[in-house]
């Protein structure tokens, strides 16, 4: 296991992103939530939760004379009474638009607030969506994008920010409690900014958490017959078998693809969808199709073993002609839509704000080197081995030239010794995650690491998927979820029990 946090997202394919790492990119699951009147406790009338308000945040948390710029946050205070604790969530790589219900009770975010009387807030991320400390996402002004600036920007809007609430002047640390939460990259920002930053955050709740790239929990016929496909890809790589494996792409639609390892990471846009996966989605989410085509013969499901690499390359290469490559490219020709190695396409070049894929990828080849690759030779896989970690440094190249002339190394030693990585040992911070994460394997609750779960640290995990308990509506229709839920809302109760003001 790798001694560094290493960043993972939940995320399903999207159209016309022509690499790998990042179609893996999505930030936590959106809620659509009714836009009904809300009233405080004292029956006021409250701004709707979409009402964007905007904080003077600092450029550079290492050069104040460089001044601020505007960071979007949103607020929900209709359970607050005074002494209530504020909870504060990033929804990290991505624009916050759309993620107002976290603040509802919607969430493990509005759970908390309701039973605490407390006010909820989203912040969004610096360079993410519309906060911006420049208008462009060149190299130039991402180098302002690190992990120890966004840990920043949270403890200066914690102990700055008036909040647009009655008493919102009066509610910073040591005169209230703050609660940090987060999901996935933010729930692993959750951890670290606890680590780095003590006595700010009175609490934290960790959502899947990442630290390793490792999958699992994927229905066993159904990675039989992924298996045994990467498996016959591979095998023609190795002795240079480019007329099997054209014929391979051609099966799959993708016979346009210059680049065999394009077609490789293309393969892996299904088990991206395995990635969006929660309890409460039906038979008709994209990943069951995709299992179903490969597994369901005559109305018969395959055994563990599956149905053989004959029957796999039929209908997975079926699946995508008839189906998946219209939901990926669109129109776009296979070698546009997919390939990595034109860097004239707009993708590599497009240095506008609201670019979430831009952003991620600065943070990717700087500082936490999420690279998906094939597994060692003595290791079954589902993602091929011709994927290794220069495919994504060389995209690095391709994305940020200015920065790198030659394919980049991230600082992933030095965030590990930054911030703890697996070693966090902070207190009060609780870490939810699920049986069913794909990126369980890159949680404390990782298999082998064997972190005791204590009262001051609880790690509690569910039969869920990624940041699954998050959302109330998946403990409804999973009680092993609820059963999380419920023991984070019983120690924010207990933690909070014994804050005291210190000022």
């Amino acid at each position: 296991m790798w001694a560094f946090m290493s960043l993972l997202l939940t995320g399903v394919a999207q159209a016309a992103i022509p690499n790998a790492m990042l179609r893996g990119m999505h930030s936590l699951p959106k809620l659509s939530v009714s836009e009904r009147s809300r009233t405080s406790l004292n029956g006021t009338a409250l701004p709707p939760i979409t009402t964007v308000y905007h904080f003077d945040q600092l450029i550079d948390h290492n050069d104040a004379g460089l001044g601020t710029f505007q960071q979007r946050y949103w607020m929900n205070w209709e359970f607050y009474e005074p002494g209530g604790p504020i909870v504060l969530m990033t929804p990290g790589e991505g624009n916050a638009d759309g993620y107002e219900a976290y603040t509802t009770n919607e969430t493990i975010n509005g759970l908390i607030t309701q039973q605490q009387n407390g006010a909820a807030i989203i912040i969004e991320h610096r360079f993410f969506g519309y906060s911006n400390p420049y208008n462009n996402l060149t190299s130039q002004s991402l180098a302002l994008l690190t992990i120890q600036q966004a840990i920043d920007d949270l403890v200066y809007f914690a102990t700055t920010a008036n909040l647009p609430m009655p008493g919102g002047d009066a509610v910073k640390p040591g005169q209230a409690p703050w609660i940090l939460i987060g999901g996935s990259y933010s729930g692993a920002l959750t951890s670290w900014t606890m680590v780095n930053k003590p006595g700010i955050f009175w609490a934290g709740y960790a959502s899947s958490g990442v630290v390793e790239a490792i999958t699992q929990h994927m229905p066993q016929n159904c990675s039989s017959d992924v298996e045994a496909v990467i498996s016959y890809l591979d095998d023609m790589y190795a002795v240079s078998d480019t007329a099997g494996i054209q014929t391979l792409k051609e099966t799959f639609g993708l016979g346009d693809i210059v680049h065999v390892v394009d077609f490789a990471a293309a393969l892996q846009s299904n088990l991206f969808d395995w990635q969006s996966l929660q309890p409460d989605v039906g038979p008709g989410a994209i990943f069951f199709e995709f299992c179903d085509a490969l597994e369901v013969k005559d109305g018969v499901s395959a055994g563990p073993q599956g149905w053989g690499l004959d029957n796999a390359i039929y209908s997975w290469g079926n699946f995508w002609n008839t189906t998946y490559y219209n939901n990926v490219c669109g129109d776009e020709n296979a070698e546009t839509c997919l390939g990595t190695y034109n860097t004239s396409q707009p993708y590599w070049t497009n240095v506008t704000v609201n670019n979430a894929n831009r952003s991620w990828f600065w943070m990717v080849c700087n500082q936490v080197g999420w690279y998906q690759v094939g597994p060692p030779e003595c290791e079954p896989a589902i993602v091929s081995r011709i994927l290794q970690p220069t495919y994504d440094q060389r995209q690095c190249v391709n994305m940020f030239p200015e920065a790198f002339t030659c394919p980049p190394q991230p600082t992933t030693a030095e965030t590990n010794a930054m911030y703890a990585g697996w070693d966090v040992d902070i207190p009060r911070l609780f870490f939810a995650n699920g049986l069913r994460d794909p990126w369980r394997e890159a949680t404390v609750s990782a298999y082998g690491l064997d972190k005791p779960n204590t009262t001051s640290r609880p790690i509690y995990e569910g039969n869920g998927f990624h940041c699954t308990e998050l959302m109330v509506r998946n403990g409804i229709v999973d009680t092993t979820v609820a059963a999380v839920q419920e023991a984070g809302l019983m120690y924010m109760k207990e933690w909070l029990a014994e804050w005291k003001p210190s000022v």
